[in-house]
């Protein structure tokens, strides 16, 4: 369990190293990937579920993302 704390951590830390204002997709895609990281290790899910669970919701978070600064243009 510390070892997963701690690569969360280690994965925000080098996302909040950014040099410049995030655009909606990279928001998208930084809160999709918490909150399915978030959900799956609250479920108790293994390695593997967790790390699944992160990248399919920064993905679905991009393209939400995506969807707003478009429809905003």
């Amino acid at each position: 369990m510390r070892k997963k704390v701690l690569a969360v951590a280690v994965a925000a830390c080098l996302v909040a190293a950014c040099d410049r204002p995030w655009t909606n997709p990279e928001k998208g895609a930084a809160l999709g990937a918490a909150a399915g990281t978030g959900i799956g290790l609250v479920t108790g899910g293994s390695f593997g579920t967790v790390v699944g669970a992160g990248l399919i919701g920064g993905a679905v978070g991009y393209l939400g993302g995506a969807a707003i600064d478009s429809s905003r243009r």
